[in-house]
């Protein structure tokens, strides 16, 4: 039995016939940008999300990078952000001109609260949680030390479509909160696509006249801005999965409670779900240190596997300029050696699912 890491063409069969029927009413439609798609998208999604306002972009580090831009975060500011996230997050920052500040994660593979404030300087600006693999940060202390010292919250939910903290979504604590709709997220589209949400009329205004040049008003331009707009075709089908969300949510977490229940090994470490948080189970990571060995093994048996991440950002040949170096973030780096995320995607069988737990049950 051969098993990829992940499978996104069985959540397309799954809704094929909406997917399509979405598909040819855009094209005949003849509005392909910024028409009635994206509008009922962004209302869509804000609705789900229990925000006032949804502004769709082209991509989830757009929503990134265009946060701190439109927050004013820039040159001469620093951003606090876990160490142990996809890259983007930090480009995220450093793309303004911004310097990432960065701090190890807890057992949660999120941002360790209690190493925040010791990092906390006359030019901190800001605080940027990342709800990584789906699991959800400890928002409570996030927010307190935002209030404590007046910074920007921005929030990560790339990986985080759904997830809760005490019943509240991610992305709702802070002033925005960041979507990606990659093909492989829990709420993918078809292509590149991201979102922000807000609170905030104001954010959601200046990000919605950034992304479309700059312009409120088509060739009267009041900023220098970009192109990210999500299209038509893609709002459009997103509105068709987001319907079945609920569906698409409860499945992962099925399969993933079957894994933390019947995954028995005692080379292997088994993720853990932070009190009072629904993680929506984006990846399902576990740690073993010996990964290699693992893969090696798990490969022979036809089981795809990928590694989020082997370089943590700070050591990325691309932030060499920043001058870290090995063993500046022990824990982070640790984790770099060690995680391994496991096949989780929707449509997965049961089959298959017995195939990967019998499988890395008798690793030795």
């Amino acid at each position: 039995m051969k098993i990829m890491p992940n499978r996104m063409d069985r959540g397309y069969y799954k809704y094929q016939k909406e997917f399509e029927e979405k598909t040819l009413e855009v094209l005949r439609s003849g509005w392909y940008v910024l028409g009635n798609e994206v509008k009922s998208f962004e209302e869509e999604f804000a609705e789900y999300n229990g925000a006032k306002f949804c502004v769709g972009l082209a991509s989830g580090l757009d929503a990134l990078w265009i946060a701190f831009k439109v927050l004013g975060i820039g040159h001469g500011d620093e951003v606090i952000v876990q160490g142990n996230t996809y890259i983007a997050s930090v480009m995220g920052i450093t793309i303004n001109g911004a310097t990432p500040v960065f701090v190890e994660p807890d057992d949660y593979y999120s941002i360790d609260t209690s190493k925040i404030e010791e990092k906390i300087t006359d030019k901190t600006k800001a605080i940027l949680v990342v709800h990584l693999y789906g699991q959800v940060s400890n928002m409570d202390e996030v927010v307190k030390l935002c209030g404590k010292y007046n910074l920007r919250l921005i929030e990560d939910c790339a990986q985080s479509h759904g997830a809760k903290f005490n019943g509240k979504m991610v992305g709702t604590f802070g002033d925005i909160g960041c979507f990606s709709f990659y093909p492989s997220k829990n709420l993918g589209a078809f292509g590149d696509a991201g979102a922000i949400v807000t609170n905030d009329e104001k954010i959601s205004y200046d990000i919605r006249v950034f992304r479309n040049y700059g312009s409120e008003k088509r060739y009267y331009n009041k900023v220098i801005g970009a192109n990210s707009r999500l299209d038509e075709i893609q709002a459009g089908l997103l509105r068709v999965r987001l319907k079945h969300m609920k569906e698409i949510t409860d499945e992962r977490v099925s399969i993933a409670k079957r894994y933390s229940q019947e995954l028995k090994n005692k080379l292997i470490k088994l993720p853990k779900i932070r009190e009072n948080t629904d993680s929506v189970w984006h990846q399902y990571v576990i740690r073993t240190s010996e990964r290699e060995r693992l893969i090696e093994y798990l490969n022979k048996h036809e089981i795809g596997t990928i590694i989020h991440y082997p370089i943590p950002p700070h050591l990325a040949e691309a932030y060499e300029y920043l001058g870290f170096t090995n063993g500046y973030l022990p824990i982070t780096e640790l984790l770099a050696k060690e995680v391994l995320s496991i096949p989780m995607y929707n449509g997965m069988t049961n089959e298959e699912q017995e195939y990967v737990i019998k499988t890395i049950n008798n690793f030795n």
